[in-house]
């Protein structure tokens, strides 16, 4: 099985006859539109397709990922509630998924957990391995900017959440993606050493720092602390073997 990293928070599985393509905003390609990983390789693979978004947010949901049906009339959309109620799709377009529902079928099994900022973080099961996939779940605070009672409310909101994904995931994850986003300011991989030092995985994979590779590799000694294989991403359209 390969996970390829696309752009942000945007990446695919690829396992026997099924392709998985999450949060997609922007293909690999640095220079053409609409060219690289996914548009060239990905959408053109045999087998079945999931489309899934976290929600709604523009550097997790582009709204362009639903003309792939033209091209591919089987493949199946799974996104967060919020995508509907903010008018990004429509009703008939996709599944919704709101914290604590499945969606399963032969192929996979997706569980919507919460979020610190708005949608959900997917649970995906495929053949044997899992993967979460954050999207914008995080401890998202500011230190230098958040008044002490903000970050207080941060840190407590994402605890929260911690302790629901303990409660509902009793196994080891195989792959975690998750954000670690240097805009934050020094503090900014704290959530992920939290999650990390709470729930047990065995590859981590930074997410969420568009193209500053350095800020995301800083968390590695963390993440390799707490067990867990590092990917370390060097640019757009990379790809890992994951096979366990």
């Amino acid at each position: 099985m390969k996970l390829d990293y696309i752009y942000h928070s945007c990446f695919g599985i690829e396992a026997n006859e099924v392709t998985v393509i999450i949060d997609y905003y922007k293909d690999s390609s640095t220079t053409e539109y609409n060219r690289g990983m996914v548009h060239d390789y990905l959408l053109n693979k045999p087998g079945k397709i999931y489309v899934l978004a976290t929600h709604s947010h523009p550097d997790h949901f582009n709204p362009e990922v639903l003309n792939w049906r033209d091209k591919h009339p089987n493949i199946v959309y799974v996104f967060s509630y919020d995508i509907l109620q903010n008018l990004k799709a429509g009703e008939e377009d996709a599944i919704y998924l709101k914290k604590g529902e499945v969606y399963q079928d032969d192929s996979i099994h997706i569980e919507a957990f919460g979020s610190t900022d708005i949608g959900d973080s997917f649970l995906i099961n495929l053949q044997n391995m899992s993967f979460f996939h954050a999207g914008d779940l995080n401890n998202w605070h500011w230190s230098e900017e958040s008044t002490l009672e903000e970050i207080e409310k941060a840190n407590t909101d994402f605890l929260s959440e911690l302790k629901y994904i303990k409660q509902r995931v009793t196994k080891t994850i195989d792959v975690t993606m998750f954000p670690v986003d240097n805009r934050m300011g020094k503090d900014y991989y704290k959530g992920a050493q939290q999650f990390v030092e709470q729930i047990k995985t065995i590859i981590f994979v930074p997410m969420h720092f568009d193209e500053t590779y350095t800020a995301a590799d800083a968390f590695q000694k963390i993440a390799e602390e707490n067990g867990c294989r590092f990917l370390d991403i060097t640019h757009r359209g990379q790809t890992f073997d994951i096979t366990k």
